[in-house]
């Protein structure tokens, strides 16, 4: 049986994984394909796919976009996008130029709180990357001011904390829609972490078609919960590692992995989208 891994980062966005580190990593765990899901940037799929052609693992265009609310950070993943489009592409260079002004906001928040950072370590950290958080968590913790992550994000930049700084704004509606402008599938990442389940139905207003029910840090009850909850409204069941690399504290890719099945159901769900679209 064939499985995939439906959320995979690279160093495109803020895991450490090179292309070819993530799909030698996927090969080597035995994975038939991975969906690469960078924030806010699709620039590592055709590197991936390069090498997933060498090694025989299928690469899935993918992306992450994410969305506030007062009270919870949303993250949208996208699946089969066709991301040669032009007005794509520029709104994600829009997208990833707010993370560089969101990155400069927070050093200066963490300054007054003691943590001073020279900005360019953080561009550092992230290098050809599309700069967020964990970038400048790395950077923090060379300080020695703060010594885990869990502090880092639990103390001072996790979402709402005293120097967090909110993302380029983006309603539901508008992350959804650049999804499904796109022919990509708009999946929810993650619901536990965003801790509000009574966002989903408006999701599903604005045209959510599937549900990552399957994560690292969902138990066995919660999977449970979101399985139910996809069945109940008729959307696509998906899952992934989430894997950075070893941006988190080992590597997980391979770790949550899925029938290849649902990959296909994936694509079908594409194709319609597409003629839906036309």
């Amino acid at each position: 049986m064939k499985y995939a891994d439906l959320h995979v980062h690279t160093f495109y966005s803020d895991s450490t994984f090179s292309p070819e580190e993530a799909v030698s990593c996927a090969r080597d765990r035995g994975l038939a394909a991975i969906a690469i899901c960078d924030h806010d940037s699709v620039d590592g799929i055709e590197p991936c796919r390069v090498i997933g052609g060498e090694l025989g693992v299928e690469i899935i265009p993918g992306i992450e976009l994410t969305v506030e609310k007062a009270d919870a950070e949303i993250h949208i993943l996208g699946y089969f996008m066709d991301c040669s489009l032009g007005w794509f592409r520029t709104r994600l260079k829009e997208l990833q130029a707010g993370r560089i002004d969101r990155i400069r906001k927070m050093v200066e928040k963490l300054d007054s709180e003691g943590i001073r950072l020279n900005i360019d370590d953080v561009f550092k950290e992230a290098g050809r990357g599309s700069v967020g958080r964990l970038h400048l968590a790395r950077a923090i913790l060379k300080t020695g001011k703060v010594k885990t992550m869990r502090d880092i994000f639990g103390k001072y930049i996790g979402f709402n904390k005293p120097c967090y700084v909110a993302n380029v704004k983006l309603t539901p509606r508008e992350a959804l829609d650049m999804v499904l402008r796109t022919g990509g599938v708009p999946v929810l990442a993650h619901p536990k972490c965003m801790g509000r389940d009574e966002y989903i139905p408006e999701l599903i207003e604005c045209g959510l078609r599937g549900i990552e029910a399957y994560h690292i840090d969902h138990a066995p009850s919660v999977i449970k919960r979101y399985e139910a909850m996809a069945r109940e409204n008729n959307l696509l069941i998906t899952g992934g590692s989430d894997c950075h690399g070893l941006g988190k504290a080992r590597i997980l890719l391979g770790e949550v992995r899925v029938p290849y099945e649902l990959v296909e159901k994936l694509k079908e769900e594409s194709e319609k989208i597409r003629n839906e679209y036309r």
